[in-house]
């Protein structure tokens, strides 16, 4: 008798990951660091113009967006691939260029998603710690880790949940001390930011840049990502993708919000004065953070943490308790500045030990 079916070893070993919890909707959504007011208008009023049992029949046609999104992102058609998030964009880069018990480089802390893929593939994940008690992106410890057993580099620009990111020059250094490395710039905060690899695209073979509507853009529900890299790194992307991995709807949807320039702009202004006015609030209530080049700060509570959430939660807002990565750490998307007031009033309350459960219900 044959034994039990068995998973491979880096898939019994990995820990499964984690996907917001449900019951969201409704609350101030500080946690996942999402746009909280929404997509543009534009999105949802074409997407009600095309919705029709026929269009919904059809299988994807991606020709048109990928023009529209290559002419925006001042990039060659060739040079860009529509994924189904950053997720696919990740789990792409390991299928296409990482072999079971290859090297895979990953930060810690860092977005999961990086070791995910990679532990799923059999890689061998090294970590590399962020810089204790500033954060900052520790390169000189990356590059010494850099080996030529070591297949990728997978690194959020900024980072998440730091919020730190590395200059440009120091993408370059990577690049060119790991030519044999698919190296990944995970660009998720771009809007935010405002610095970004993908020039270097013509110029390096090994470099890949992601960007994703799941953020700035109001899309997270869509699912749809881009992600860039030389024209035959992207040939190969395609052999490994799924052939109709992004829906027709997030694809159109992405190429009409791109459009509306004037919503992002907006959305990012109000973003930054709520994160100033939000790390303003926490200095003075003496709370440590660690500076941010996105639309969230990771603040630290000590022992009070968990409290903090949990107060923050009976008033309906939602933040992200990440104890488990950094002691005392919790991150707070910055939101409106209506939002980051509402925020504030819960947390300077309970360190006056006043009460904290009250009416957040204009907090949106």
């Amino acid at each position: 008798m044959s034994s039990s079916l068995q998973p491979r070893a880096g898939v019994v070993k990995m820990a499964p990951y984690a996907p917001p919890p449900s019951g969201r909707r409704g609350k101030v959504r500080l946690d996942f660091n999402e746009n909280t007011i929404g997509c543009s208008p534009r999105v949802t009023a074409y997407l009600r113009s095309i919705l029709s049992e026929e269009e919904l029949s059809i299988y994807p046609e991606y020709e048109a967006t990928k023009r529209s999104l290559a002419s925006f992102f001042q990039v060659s058609a060739e040079s860009l691939l529509l994924t189904n998030g950053t997720d696919e964009g990740i789990q792409l880069i390991v299928n296409a260029f990482v072999r079971e018990g290859d090297e895979v480089i990953v930060l810690r802390p860092t977005f999961a998603g990086y070791r995910f893929f990679a532990e799923a593939a059999g890689a061998v994940v090294k970590d590399v710690d962020y810089t204790p008690e500033t954060l900052a992106f520790p390169l000189a410890q990356l590059l010494e880790r850099i080996t030529l057993e070591t297949r990728a580099i997978l690194l959020g620009n900024p980072n998440n949940p730091t919020g730190t990111a590395v200059d440009i020059p120091g993408i370059r250094q990577i690049l060119e001390r790991a030519p044999q490395s698919a190296v990944l710039i995970d660009e998720a905060y771009y809007e935010f930011y405002g610095h970004t690899a993908l020039p270097l695209v013509r110029k390096y073979s090994n470099l890949f840049v992601s960007r994703t509507f799941s953020k700035a853009y109001g899309m997270a529900a869509m699912r749809i990502g881009c992600l860039f890299s030389k024209a035959s790194n992207v040939a190969f992307l395609r052999k490994v993708q799924a052939p109709y991995s992004v829906n027709t709807l997030a694809a159109q949807a992405a190429a009409v919000a791109v459009q509306d320039r004037e919503f992002i702009a907006e959305h990012v202004a109000e973003t930054r004065a709520a994160l100033n006015l939000l790390r303003s609030g926490l200095t003075r209530l003496k709370v440590k953070q660690a500076p941010s080049c996105a639309n969230f700060v990771l603040a630290f509570f000590g022992e009070r943490a968990s409290e903090v959430c949990a107060a923050l939660r009976a008033n309906a807002i939602l933040v992200r308790d990440r104890t488990h990565q950094l002691p005392g750490a919790v991150r707070i998307t910055a939101g409106t500045r209506r939002q980051a007031k509402a925020a504030l009033a819960v947390v300077e309350r309970l360190f006056e030990g006043l009460p904290t459960m009250e009416d957040t219900g204009g907090a949106k």
